[in-house]
């Protein structure tokens, strides 16, 4: 099929088809039990003596995560590695010994268990004097992110996001995003970028960890140029607001950059560990709904699990990552379709049929799920899932896109095949996935 501007770049297509990655947060706020810190902070506070980034490495495969994103300098200011620009980071710290690296332990551990890795570098600093005197604080921002992306080996999503304060002298900084892009991309070319806006990878528009039932891979680059560009800190109308959060949970049909979506959300209330949050931890069922309304929805699903003071993951939130692979791989263990022939047909254009298949006799069917070969673009707007039930199709379910994957879940039917029909589309259409899975007990 010809390619339909914009399409996805081998990176951004790659990260997409991780599904579901780990988000890490400890720093002084785990001490404190603040979300988030003033850079008041005294580094002795930080001294997580039983770190282990192995347990947490291992924890992440066991729950099928595919890349691990660690917080290496939240609002802050406080680095998780012994950066040459500041005295607010780990080696001020008594962890270690004040020799310790924890970027690096984290980076060496989930390489160990096969998995990627990725860094979020606050752009807000709380700490660093020279924020707010916007030309030395880029330059200071700058050093630390080429420490990171040149110290640590190959990354694959680099995270910014757009909050912004005032600095000391009672300015507002202004953030070189230009510069910034342009570092990461000449010293971690594999990498996607995240941030509201402007990025490789885009924001979903909530903390929720849930995207939109219509979502797009693409936006608009007019409204969306650098992370902080959604609105939530800009002055502006009410309505102007939603639009722009509209289109972070939607993407956009007619949008002129691809952006997929990433769907970030805690397994606590909080980012940061509370003890008070023990009993809140989300149930291995809550996770998996997260998967269908996230990764079921064309997004990816960074779900973040914060390590308690001693640097261990608490051993409930480690026995629900668990659990919600087991779940899935439930789930999904057993395809109808498997050993049948599934017939796909490329459409042009225009409505019809883009997938068939029949299995025979009838069976229970719960999810159903679909893909787009987004490599060609995403390009079906309207569809639906039809069954054959007594010699007849019969609509189950409809939607609007599909993407990378689209996930159904419905009331068990009995059904002795399946048929995707395409109602509207951006210049054709094409899938490249079809399953049916039954109930499960």
């Amino acid at each position: 099929m010809k390619p339909l501007s914009p399409i996805p770049t081998p990176t951004q297509l790659a990260w997409q088809r991780t599904e579901t990655n780990l988000f890490v947060h400890i720093s002084p706020n785990t001490f404190t039990g603040r979300e988030w810190g003033d850079g008041r902070e005294d580094p002795r506070m930080f001294d997580p003596a039983e770190l282990d980034c192995g347990q947490w490495a291992r924890a992440a495969k066991a729950g099928g995560f595919r890349i691990g994103v660690l917080t290496a300098k939240h609002h802050d200011g406080f680095c998780l590695w012994p950066t040459a620009t500041t005295d607010h980071s780990v080696a001020s710290s008594p962890w270690r010994g004040g020799r310790g690296d924890l970027v690096r332990e984290f980076v060496e551990a989930f390489r160990a268990e096969g998995l990627d890795v990725g860094l979020y570098l606050s752009p807000w600093d709380r700490n660093a004097a020279c924020y707010g005197d916007s030309a030395a604080y880029n330059a200071f921002y700058l050093r630390q992110l080429t420490e990171l992306l040149t110290g640590y080996g190959p990354l694959r999503e680099v995270w910014f996001d757009g909050a912004c304060g005032e600095g000391a002298n009672g300015k507002k900084q202004e953030y070189d995003w230009g510069a910034y892009f342009e570092t990461v991309k000449r010293l971690q070319p594999g990498a996607v970028m995240f941030g509201d806006g402007g990025t490789d990878v885009r924001w979903v528009g909530n903390e929720e960890g849930h995207a939109g039932e219509t979502c797009w891979g693409m936006t608009d680059s007019r409204v969306f140029r650098h992370p902080g560009d959604a609105g939530l800190a800009q002055p502006t109308g009410g309505q102007a607001l939603a639009d722009r959060q509209g289109l972070l949970y939607h993407g956009s049909e007619d949008g002129d950059e691809w952006r997929p979506a990433e769907s970030d959300v805690s397994i606590r209330p909080g980012w940061f560990y509370h003890p008070e949050e023990d009993e809140r931890v989300r149930t291995v069922e809550g996770l998996v709904d997260l998967y269908f309304r996230s990764v079921g929805r064309n997004s990816v699903l960074l779900l973040n699990v914060p390590p308690m003071p001693n640097g261990l993951m608490h051993e409930v939130d480690v026995e629900r990552l668990a659990g919600f692979r087991s779940a899935l791989d439930r789930s999904f263990a057993h395809d109808l379709t498997a050993g049948h022939e599934v017939r796909f047909h490329e459409l042009e254009g225009g409505d019809g049929v883009l997938a068939e298949v029949e299995w025979g006799e009838a069976q229970e069917v719960s999810v159903v799920m679909l893909g787009e070969a987004i490599e060609s673009g995403q390009r079906i707007a309207e569809h639906r899932v039809q069954g054959w039930v007594a010699g007849a199709w019969v609509d189950l379910v409809s939607g609007s896109t599909v993407g990378c994957k689209r996930l159904y879940r419905m009331e068990p039917v009995r059904v002795g095949g399946l048929r995707v029909v395409m109602d509207r589309s951006r210049g054709g259409g094409l899938l490249t996935g079809l399953g049916a899975y039954p109930p499960v007990d």
